[in-house]
């Protein structure tokens, strides 16, 4: 779904804190009282990607706020668990015309920056997202709008699981020259052991809480990631879809700019 922004004249109040000296980390942050923020505006220089907005029980005149401060820094915005009345009420408000989407099914909301949005038909690197069932789409959404955010090629291998073995050896090739995977994955969580088994780069193993009563909300798929038998498999929390994807990122990245150097 895209939704188009509509600009305003809404803007926050705030200050800047830069750090003591250039020896320490930058600590530059943008605070408003009014809506309970702090915004940490140099975690783009000191972790390579800026704040991400987790909307779980945020206002939305609080994310608001802070994707204003974001975008006047010229920060690319994202934001995860964002409902539809709130993202829409977002996009009417931000306070700068910008390129702006939100994914009813992953329920997350990007805004690019006006002068970032050619650049970001330039992506680098490759981390492919691969899903056991349908019913698992919602988390695998999240980690491909958070790779898109982070300017990372990907793409969606979906209903793989292991109750059809014949359907992963079929999408093999699309897995290849992957700089990591993100596998995800609900019931007994086996698929990342056997994607693990056929490839020579990190799985990001994302247990969710799809399955029955004894699947306990996603602990039975976490605790079988955890105890995988590849030695190439590492896990993330249930439902976990942007953490996933963003460790695979960071790797994609780093190799993308080893590659330069």
């Amino acid at each position: 779904m895209k939704i188009t922004n509509r600009s305003s004249n809404n803007t926050i109040s705030g200050e800047n804190v830069p750090s003591a000296a250039d020896s320490t980390p930058s600590t530059t942050h943008q605070k408003d009282a009014n809506q309970c923020i702090d915004v940490d505006l140099d975690r783009n220089v000191r972790c390579g990607f800026p704040e991400v907005i987790y909307g779980e029980g945020k206002t939305a005149p609080q994310i608001t706020a802070i994707a204003d401060t974001l975008l006047k820094k010229n920060q690319d915005v994202f934001a995860t668990r964002i409902p539809l009345e709130i993202a829409t009420q977002v996009c009417e408000h931000v306070s700068r015309p910008l390129d702006s989407s939100y994914n009813e099914v992953s329920r997350t909301l990007t805004f690019f920056c006006q002068s970032r949005v050619e650049s970001k038909k330039q992506r680098i690197g490759y981390v492919p997202i691969v899903a056991a069932g349908t019913t698992d789409l919602p988390v695998a959404e999240e980690a491909r709008e958070t790779l898109r955010w982070m300017n990372i090629n990907t793409k969606q291998i979906i209903d793989v699981g292991v109750a059809g073995p014949h359907r992963l050896p079929e999408r093999l090739a699309d897995l290849e020259n992957s700089d990591a995977i993100v596998v995800v994955a609900g019931m007994e969580g086996a698929l990342p052991s056997v994607v693990g088994g056929y490839v020579d780069c990190p799985i990001i193993a994302v247990p969710t809480s799809v399955g029955y009563g004894a699947s306990l909300g996603g602990v039975a798929a976490l605790l079988s990631m955890l105890n995988s038998c590849a030695s190439n498999v590492t896990v993330v929390n249930i439902d976990a879809g942007f953490k996933a994807a963003y460790v695979a990122g960071m790797i994609a990245t780093k190799i993308a700019t080893a590659k330069l150097t």
